[in-house]
């Protein structure tokens, strides 16, 4: 059957060929989505959800928001790709608008945010070796982490059930309690060439950093000349109600790791580096061939430049706040819920439920939602919401978390 046939299928025929014909990495849910307007999406029989997966975190602006659609028509007309042999305006705008953005110097692209985090373990031993010699290669990182699926960044996650079945891992490695600052002294030494930690954990179930733990981290590694790595592939750009979570803390990494939200949907990733650390890397060392390709990098430009001329930071700075009032008053009214965490618009809530369960009877009912833990609910939604959105979205988790309890 030709893929131009397939639109008409009912949705049992297009997971039955899905089923068929792709390798089974994820275990999806039975929806086949179609189509996606702002703050939701359609499925293959017309019904409507109020989407707050949102591409788990990667639809900041909503779906098919109109600059990014706009810039992405225009460059495709234009020029899709060229080589990183040569310069390319889209890129170059990019860098300038990040670097502008941020308090970093320079920039390297590639297409995820699990090869952001190899640049960044990649880019911090070969700085490492240069300034101090070979004895300098180790990273820590931190238990109940996430940084990606490929070898070293899935060796930097601190959650033993992604390294099964694929051992042995890239050596070198070791990890820290998260927000334990005694256990971070402790571990940092002469062979460490960076520190590598998200502000706010993911997909280990949203768990802020303490401020004083960043802080540490900032001091330990700048007294012993280790680089200080943030991921901040879900948590950066104006997720948490600024544009980096690590403006939360006061403390400015030497790299950072940036994907998901950055191409408004299109697929991009980014490594911003200071200048001091952005030297580690020379001509030939490292490379990524869609790496700021014209059309992805078209496309961050406009969604950046929504992200910010929108107010969309502002944005979920307030209606995340409101939404987790509103999420703490479900808890304590019905019990329900447990705890609720997180910053701005990237929000995690402890059911009383089993929360696939929970996941299965939102979605019945029209809301997207994801399970990070058995017990732990995941709200990343477009950063446009509103109060309305944050209410309708309430309501229906009330319902499914009734019928399931």
């Amino acid at each position: 059957m030709k893929a131009e046939n397939l639109t008409g299928l009912a949705a049992t025929e297009i997971i039955a060929l899905a089923e068929k014909y792709i390798i089974k990495t994820y275990a999806r849910l039975p929806l086949v989505l179609v189509r996606g307007q702002g703050v939701r999406v359609w499925d293959a029989a017309g019904k409507e959800y109020l989407d707050f997966v949102a591409g788990l975190a990667v639809n900041s602006l909503g779906h098919c928001h109109p600059r990014v659609v706009a810039a992405i028509r225009e460059q495709a007309g234009v020029l899709m790709h060229c080589s990183n042999l040569y310069y390319s305006v889209p890129q170059t705008a990019l860098a300038e608008r990040l670097v502008r953005r941020t308090p970093f110097d320079r920039v390297f692209f590639c297409n995820s945010g699990a090869e952001a985090v190899e640049a960044a373990l990649k880019l911090a031993r070969k700085y490492a070796k240069k300034k101090w010699g070979a004895q300098r290669f180790e990273i820590v990182a931190a238990v109940n982490s996430f940084h990606g699926r490929t070898y070293g960044a899935i060796t930097a996650t601190g959650q033993p059930k992604y390294h099964q079945g694929f051992e042995p891992l890239v050596p070198g490695f070791r990890y820290v309690p998260f927000n334990e600052v005694a256990a971070l002294d402790e571990a940092v030494n002469e062979t460490t060439a960076a520190v590598l930690l998200e502000p706010v954990q993911g997909e280990g179930g949203i768990y802020p950093a303490a401020p004083e733990f960043l802080q540490a981290a900032r001091r330990i590694t700048r007294e012993r000349g280790a680089l200080l790595i943030f991921d901040e592939i879900q948590c950066g750009l104006g997720r948490t109600g600024r544009f980096l979570a690590q403006e939360h803390y006061g403390v400015t990494a030497d790299l950072t790791c940036l994907a998901k939200a950055l191409g408004g949907g299109f697929p991009i990733g980014a490594l911003l580096a200071t200048g001091e650390a952005a030297s580690g890397f020379g001509p030939g060392d490292h490379a990524a061939t869609f790496g700021g390709n014209p059309l992805a990098a078209a496309a961050a430009l406009a969604a950046v430049t929504a992200l910010v001329e929108e107010g969309l930071v502002e944005n979920a700075a307030a209606v995340g706040a409101y939404f987790k009032e509103r999420l703490e008053e479900l808890g304590a009214r019905t019990g329900l819920i447990r705890e609720v965490r997180g910053l701005g618009l990237m929000l995690g809530a402890v059911v009383t439920v089993e929360a696939k369960a929970a996941v299965a009877a939102c979605q019945e009912r029209g809301l997207l939602v994801n399970a990070v833990k058995d017990d732990t609910l995941r709200f990343v939604p477009p950063l446009n919401i509103t109060r309305q959105d944050a209410d309708a979205a309430v309501g229906i988790l009330e319902e499914a978390l009734r019928a399931v309890s």
